[in-house]
């Protein structure tokens, strides 16, 4: 009996202090349907519904690894879609913030330099989205 009681127990505390695994593209999806769609289109192209008269005109999501040299720009994606970029002076300074919609429990990402950055799961799923309709 105690054996069985100390296994739960053991069970228990390895789940609790288990890290919340990455999430996959459909959880991203249905966030970009959500609150992205509008202005870059279902598929990302930039030619969402509201995107008529955009200035500048909404960014062709599934080019943004193409435009930098191959590799998806994880940290640079999370910076823009959260708001951080909005002191840059490009393109991302029309793009509302997204920020504040996103945020939750956090999750370990490798933004690109081999170092765990805990983000908030919606905007983590966001990105992963993102990087699943990448084009060549």
């Amino acid at each position: 009996m105690k054996i069985w009681t100390m296994s739960a127990v053991a069970v228990g505390v390895f789940a609790a202090c288990a890290a919340p695994e990455m999430p996959m593209p459909p959880e991203g999806a249905a966030l970009y349907s959500e609150n992205c769609a509008q202005c870059h289109g279902p598929a990302g192209r930039g030619n969402g519904p509201v995107a008529v008269g955009l200035e500048p005109e909404p960014s062709d999501l599934t080019r943004i690894a193409a435009r930098a040299g191959g590799t998806f720009p994880r940290a640079k994606v999370l910076s823009t879609i959260d708001g951080y970029t909005r002191m840059d002076h490009d393109r991302a300074q029309d793009m509302p913030e997204f920020g504040l919609l996103l945020r939750g429990e956090t999750v370990p990402v490798d933004v690109g330099d081999g170092k765990f950055t805990p983000v908030p799961r919606p905007l983590a799923a966001l990105m992963v989205y993102l990087e699943s309709i990448q084009e060549g």
